[in-house]
């Protein structure tokens, strides 16, 4: 072994292409290619967790799917949740560093939540550290890397029968489609329309004190419309704002995002 040799964290030889410099002047192989969203299907998630199995490493696994999947979290996002980021009371998530080095809240439904405590309960034997970790080894109890993620979620799909590509960031793009089955089909939802309506009743009144409020409106369609209302007139019009004397409402106006066809 060479005496200038660098090791890592485990002790081990580190290769020489995660050295700085080493790819300096190559061609990204991938350059000026451009990936579809293209989100898998229900089935093909669902098969991929299967394909996981039962032990620490294929709940660690499910854990990470259904937080990119049902949260909508980027793989940077997941991997950098710690315990103490978890409110199952309130059925959220909280995001410290998100895109743009911006904090926010998620919430995510009761069955993404059954799943994710079968980790939560095998992560309290581990060292603290990330909700996310390395399992095995002199390391266990550090980050997961982003790159052993994605490798293990693709073999996991390769083996699953998965025949496109499976890459995090796939399953972010599925939340969106499952976001609209959940307004379009109200009845049948469980989690995500209350986690809608709930939030929409607590930005009524949190910024109820601005000027701003908002709420659903059927459509037509069978789905909603989220409206807001601004003006002081309009914002005592709201039922149960604790404000009073209201004057001639305004006509509500769009909101910038739809929440329903």
């Amino acid at each position: 072994m060479s005496a200038h040799q660098v090791l890592d964290a485990a002790g081990r030889p580190r290769s020489p292409a995660a050295m700085p410099g080493h790819h300096a002047g190559r061609i990204p192989p991938n350059k000026g290619r451009r990936y579809p969203a293209d989100p898998p299907t229900i089935d093909e998630i669902v098969a991929v967790m299967r394909q996981a199995g039962d032990g620490r490493h294929g709940w660690r696994m499910r854990g990470l799917i259904v937080v990119l999947w049902h949260a909508g979290l980027r793989i940077h996002e997941a991997l950098t949740l710690t315990e103490t980021d978890l409110n199952e009371r309130r059925g959220s998530l909280l995001i410290r560093h998100g895109k743009g080095d911006r904090r926010r809240e998620v919430g995510m439904d009761p069955w993404a939540w059954s799943v994710l405590n079968r980790w939560t309960a095998d992560r309290a034997a581990l060292p603290p550290g990330p909700l996310f970790c390395v399992i095995d080894g002199p390391t266990r109890g550090r980050a997961w890397a982003a790159t052993a993620a994605r490798a293990e979620l693709r073999h996991l799909a390769a083996q699953a029968g998965v025949r496109r590509r499976f890459a995090p960031h796939q399953l972010r793009h599925a939340h969106v489609p499952m976001q609209r089955c959940v307004l379009r089909d109200p009845p049948r939802s469980t989690g995500g329309c209350a986690l809608l309506r709930l939030a929409i009743v607590l930005l009524r009144f949190a910024a109820g004190s601005q000027g701003v409020g908002a709420c659903i409106v059927p459509n037509k369609n069978g789905g909603a419309v989220c409206r807001t209302f601004t003006g002081t007139r309009h914002r005592t019009s709201l039922p149960g704002h604790p404000a009073s004397g209201s004057t001639r409402p305004r006509r509500p106006t769009p909101a910038r995002w739809p929440t329903g066809a």
